[in-house]
């Protein structure tokens, strides 16, 4: 379920609430005349049913609304609404459990900010994978991962893919270039540090390196768990399942090689700087790909689920 607030102009207000009103996905709706300010017009407020969401925010957008007022859209984490939601869930069927599409989007899109911090988490998560990888601690690995904010940027870039918008597809990839440079070049000036004053470890002195040889040996199974990631990743932000998208973070070799790159070219192992840096793209490449794929997918996945729904009920 999600909570829908609405600034109407005087004029428009009728025609929302009889479309609110119409609808018995619709619960709990509040019209205040004139109560609203910045902008002025009648206050609208409303429950709608998650399956229903898309529809109903649909026709309000149809009716421009979203121009001439305003649409605030807000999750609803516990309702307790008794026989209400009964006749719109069972029109609803499976659609109940259908992602709110304007919500999805404005999660990706908020992922798809890139300020300072997202430079700065970028270059801290490359230093920290730089210490795993002289130290051989896949502990340190993992952390780097989860700090790496890298994939709010690939799934940008997917979502503008999906919806043609080149300037997020530029953005989101000049973001991913510079700050992985950045990251670059900052662990790179930490490991020659590192390398200066011999503070890797002696295995890693001894050409032990595990987690290097890790990193900078992609395969069929880089490939392979960087599709299955890519495929995780949208549909835990499609569900909004944070548990699953951390899952993702610690499951893709990203941040990892990019670090390894830096690592090995302070240390002049220059094949695995490219082993590295191959890795870098398999992995970048394929989830934006798959990324791009899963999107589609689940639209047409739950249009065809809506439209079957709706054949159903009119036979």
């Amino acid at each position: 379920m999600i909570h829908v607030r609405a600034v109407s102009p005087p004029d428009l207000t009728g025609p929302v609430v009889d479309l609110l009103a119409g609808d018995p996905s619709v619960l709990n709706l509040i019209v205040q005349p004139a109560a609203a300010r910045h902008p002025d017009g009648d206050a609208i407020a409303c429950d709608v049913l998650t399956g229903a969401a898309n529809d109903v925010l649909r026709a309000l957008r149809a009716l421009h609304l979203d121009s001439r007022g305003s649409i605030v859209i807000e999750p609803v984490d516990m309702a307790f609404v008794g026989g209400a939601a009964g006749t719109g869930a069972r029109k609803l069927g499976a659609r109940t459990h259908a992602p709110v599409w304007d919500e999805v989007e404005a999660r990706i899109r908020a992922q798809g900010t890139y300020a300072p911090s997202f430079y700065l988490y970028l270059v801290i998560a490359g230093l920290i994978g730089a210490v795993g990888i002289v130290t051989n601690s896949q502990v340190l690995i993992v952390a780097a991962m989860v700090v790496g904010p890298e994939y709010g940027a690939i799934v940008s870039v997917a979502l503008g893919i999906d919806q043609r918008d080149g300037r997020r597809i530029h953005e989101g990839l000049r973001a991913l270039l510079v700050g992985f440079l950045l990251a670059i070049a900052a662990t790179f000036l930490f490991s020659l540090l590192i390398r200066a004053c011999d503070f890797e470890s002696k295995a890693f002195s001894l050409g032990v390196r595990p987690v290097s040889q890790l990193i900078d040996s992609p395969d069929f199974f880089s490939f392979a768990v960087a599709a299955l990631a890519g495929i995780v990743g949208i549909v835990s932000l499609t569900e909004a399942r944070t548990s699953a998208l951390l899952g993702v973070f610690i499951s893709v070799t990203t941040i990892p090689a990019a670090a390894d790159i830096a690592v090995s070219a302070a240390f002049t192992d220059w094949n695995e700087v490219w082993g590295s840096f191959v890795q870098l793209l398999v992995n970048v490449a394929v989830l934006i790909v798959v990324g791009t794929g899963t999107l589609r997918c689940q639209r047409v996945i739950w249009r065809r689920v809506a439209a079957r729904r709706e054949k159903s009920a009119r036979r």
